[in-house]
């Protein structure tokens, strides 16, 4: 009888202890800064890059004693980050860090989301309104600037060359600008065509294919992004041609770099345009919401870099995706 006594008390101690603890893991789980992280899917390299550093930051805080929580989202098109958006809403995050597929689209939901005292990072692509706490984006002028001036160098300021745009969008505006402000200082240095090519390594071989029938000479081809320097490339290895004294790409994906790493005459350097910026979204994030100041209007620009064999070991990342 008092055996049966104690096991009923044994039995009652230890629902109260499970209730307990289960209650002081909800409470810890309610105390954490939840941060919402919306990003384009991995459509090519680069985003590829954003999602695996997306995926590095939450890693970093996934602790059951980290201070805090971080929900990421992906999504395919404009439309279905929109409809994210609102999911992550639903979820009560206190901060958002968001890449936008394009900025019209986005920036309604985003004016929701800062209304609602949300803090609110935009990462790379602005909006249409400026309604964020905080811009954290990369040096696109100096990314053209920084390309220009070493291609230029590696020409001795003479040569004959093609551009390949990006996605026609501000950041695409300013990164080619810039790179044709650069080369007015040098007139030797013939721009024949530009055309887009849309950030796409497919459309980088479609137009490289393009530039290889309409021009018998060529030194140079400035791509502007990486992923379409590998269809360029491989659309000049195909065709046998011998002219082209370098092709110039810039982001700073793992395969390039590791070209550079290895010296390869066609690509002697890269410049950075990290994808690591989203995670730096999520420190801005967190650092707002810890220190409740609004930051209302503040932009931080990451500086682009150049990539030489001397220090490309510092940017290869062998793990990661991009």
């Amino acid at each position: 009888m008092k055996n049966r006594y104690f096991q009923r008390l044994r039995g009652i101690a230890a629902v109260l202890l499970a209730v307990l603890l289960f209650g002081c893991g909800k409470a810890a789980q309610e105390n954490k800064i939840r941060i919402g992280v919306s990003i384009p899917s991995a459509d090519h390299g680069w985003t590829g890059g954003v999602v695996w550093w997306a995926e590095q930051t939450r890693k970093k805080y996934s602790g059951a004693d980290s201070p805090v929580e971080i929900i990421i989202s992906t999504a395919r098109d404009a439309g279905e980050q929109v409809d994210k958006v609102e999911n992550l809403l639903m979820r009560g995050i206190q901060a958002l860090v968001i890449l936008p597929h394009e900025p019209g689209p986005l920036t309604g939901i985003c004016e929701r989301v800062a209304g609602q005292g949300i803090y609110l990072v935009v990462v790379d692509r602005g909006l249409d309104r400026q309604v964020q706490n905080v811009t954290v984006a990369g040096d696109n002028e100096g990314f053209g600037r920084e390309c220009a001036r070493a291609l230029a160098g590696k020409l001795s300021g003479q040569g004959r060359i093609v551009i390949m745009e990006g996605i026609p969008c501000p950041v695409n505006s300013a990164r080619v600008e810039a790179f044709k402000a650069v080369l007015q200082d040098y007139p030797g240095i013939s721009v024949l065509d530009s055309q887009p090519a849309y950030w796409d390594p497919e459309k980088g071989l479609k137009v490289m294919e393009n530039f290889l029938q309409k021009y018998s000479e060529l030194d140079a081809v400035w791509t502007g992004d990486d992923d379409v320097l590998l269809g360029a490339l491989r659309a000049y290895q195909e065709s046998g041609r011998k002219d082209v004294k370098f092709f110039i790409g810039g982001a700073g994906s793992k395969a390039v770099v590791r070209k550079v790493l290895e010296q390869d005459p066609l690509v002697p350097f890269d410049v950075t345009y990290p994808p690591n910026m989203i995670a730096e979204g999520v420190e801005e994030a967190i650092r707002g919401v810890q220190s409740g100041d609004t930051g209302k209007g503040r932009t931080r620009i990451i500086p682009a870099e150049v990539i030489t064999p001397a220090n490309a070991a510092e940017y290869y990342f062998p793990d990661s995706t991009y």
